[in-house]
């Protein structure tokens, strides 16, 4: 017997309207069809109608098996994204959210009859290609629950899920009918067992994808529904935390045990947290961008609490803790800059890393998750970065995180005789970034060592080269030298005896002892050097007038700016003329 042979049997056993007939059918269809995720064009007008029929059952009183088939049928047909007219339409939608127990109208559902609990696990990246990551597991179907209804508020989730992926209708129909305040109420009773795994995951993914394409969705849950506490307190029970502090973190039952002795997360957490991390992701995307009142802040501390017991915590796997690390830091770098000083305050214990009193686990984890991201190589723009970015800000708002990476990132410099690009040292990688193709990358790491070197322009000189370190230099307008206008202590002289000795002979331009070259004017006379430098001007003229280059100039602001002819005459009358140059009261104190 064909597909379609089965297809229109089936369709002919749902328009009899027998219960027991539809549900044989159904459940037929159904094994058949699980594991299929692509459709033929042909049967396209045969799904929709056999989703129709479906639906109608559902408005029908119905044994729960004949729910779990009929919405397991939904599921399947959900899959396809040109097959979802039957189920976008507000009455279709609140059918399936009325059987996920999602949704707010009054009286008894078929889900509200239990009482409701979630508790889920989740990360949190960007929109699309997240979401079709995850559609993966929206497709599988479950094993079978121990309750029944269980399995049909899952079914319920998964199709409205498929129909959020592939239907920019279903989102803003979801969004009409408020379903987030239905899964909201939900995810209120995080400490309640009753529900098992798989009805808190795709309650968190649900959110997921509705935030993930519904600004004002986004903006309702983290404002009205206080998305930023409810998902925290989530992210807390599924990691079972406990609090021996204000915003000091351990793992309840293992209070005192070192985060390297803890065991790793279980599989299930480890899905539920980084659902909850994408969702947090997505609610927090502008607080970088605004101010936060006293009581936002304390908010958001507490949050960057549990954040940073995730960097210390392992999940099943080394591939699987990375990506839990990794959503992780992406919700770091949304947090409002003055709430990251949390990543500093637990206490100094035995085993912890120290620097200046403070603890520095944290900002060392960040360190070593950038470094591997870094040595990778693979896509840096997206995986590495968030973490660096991260680190930059850190060490621009706190002096003893600054501290701490310089010591690591840019120590006393000794090597003078290997460019600053040269070498496997963390300094050496990052200076091949500042000249890497992608333009965010290559300002990001500058930015970086910038900061690190407490924005002084002759300190990021000295450690990166002047022809590595131009590019930003450029941009800020400092090719004359100076300081930005960052706010940094000032620290003792760190000069290494090496480089000392090698100071008056390093080529600033390279940032390396260089062996002597000749000099290509020994033996000219003034006449003859003043002569070759007009050949030269005069080169550089016919260049620019028939535009084949722009002579640049440095102004008196440090950026670089069109030379103009008038600039052009005086070098031709005088070659060795120069523009005034401010004093430079640049110091060689290092940070």
């Amino acid at each position: 017997m064909t597909m379609e042979m089965d297809l229109n049997a089936i369709i002919e056993q749902m328009e009899t309207g027998e219960q027991d007939t539809a549900l044989t059918a159904l459940q037929s269809f159904n094994k058949e069809m699980n594991q299929c995720f692509t459709f033929s064009k042909e049967e396209e007008q045969d799904r929709k109608h056999l989703g129709e029929l479906v639906l109608s059952f559902l408005n029908r009183e119905l044994q729960p098996s004949c729910q779990l088939a009929c919405l397991e049928t939904i599921r399947i047909l959900s899959r396809d994204q040109h097959c979802l007219d039957p189920f976008i339409s507000h009455s279709a939608m609140s059918t399936l959210a009325r059987y996920a127990g999602i949704i707010m109208a009054g009286g008894a559902t078929p889900a509200d009859s239990q009482p409701v609990e979630s508790q889920v696990e989740g990360e949190g990246e960007k929109g699309e290609e997240e979401a079709e990551a995850s559609s993966e597991v929206v497709k599988e179907a479950s094993p079978p629950s121990e309750n029944p209804d269980q399995e049909v508020i899952v079914e319920g989730l998964k199709s409205i899920c498929n129909i959020l992926l592939h239907s920019e209708t279903g989102q803003v129909v979801a969004a009409d009918l408020q379903l987030i305040k239905g899964v909201a109420e939900r995810l209120k009773q995080s400490h309640d067992p009753t529900w098992n795994h798989e009805v808190r995951f795709f309650d968190l993914r649900f959110t997921f994808l509705l935030t993930a394409t519904r600004v004002d969705t986004r903006a309702q849950l983290a404002q009205e529904l206080h998305g930023i506490s409810l998902l925290g307190n989530q992210l807390d029970a599924t990691l079972g935390l406990c609090w021996p502090d204000t915003f000091e973190t351990a793992r309840a039952g293992l209070e005192g045990v070192p985060p390297e002795e803890l065991p790793p997360l279980s599989r299930q957490q480890t899905e539920l947290a980084m659902e909850i991390l994408k969702i947090l992701f997505n609610i927090t995307f502008d607080t970088t961008r605004r101010k936060v009142d006293e009581e936002e802040a304390q908010e958001y501390r507490h949050l960057g609490a549990i954040l940073r017991h995730c960097l210390t915590s392992h999940a099943d796997g080394e591939e699987r803790t990375e990506e839990f690390h990794s959503h992780t830091v992406n919700l770091l770098g949304n947090l409002p800059l003055p709430c990251l000083d949390v990543l500093l305050m637990p206490k100094v214990q035995q085993g912890s890393i120290e620097y200046m009193g403070v603890n520095m686990d944290a900002v060392n984890m960040l360190l070593e998750f950038m470094e591997k991201r870094l040595d990778r190589g693979h896509k840096l723009k997206e995986t590495l970065l968030p973490s660096l970015n991260l680190l930059t800000e850190s060490a621009r708002i706190h002096r003893e995180t600054r501290k701490f990476l310089r010591s690591k990132v840019l120590p006393p410099l000794r090597d003078v005789k290997n460019r600053p690009e040269v070498g496997s040292a963390l300094r050496n990688k990052l200076v091949r970034l500042m000249t890497h193709i992608d333009t965010d990358v290559k300002d990001c790491a500058a930015e970086f060592l910038f900061v690190l070197c407490k924005e002084s322009v002759s300190r990021f000189i000295k450690y990166t080269g002047y022809g590595n370190a131009a590019g930003l230099l450029a941009a800020r307008g400092l090719l004359r030298g100076g300081r930005d206008s960052g706010i940094y202590s000032e620290d003792e002289d760190s000069e290494t005896e090496e480089y000392r000795e090698a100071k008056a002979n390093i080529n600033p331009i390279t940032g390396v002892v260089e062996e002597e070259q000749p000099n290509p004017m020994e033996g000219m006379t003034e006449e003859q050097k003043e002569y070759e430098a007009m050949k030269l001007v005069d080169m550089f003229d016919k260049l620019s007038r028939t535009s084949l280059i722009q002579p640049m100039q440095l102004g008196m602001d440090g950026k670089m700016k069109e030379m103009t002819a008038e600039d052009m005459c005086k070098l031709t009358h005088n070659p060795l003329f120069q523009p005034e140059e401010p004093a430079n009261s640049e110091s060689e104190d290092e940070a």
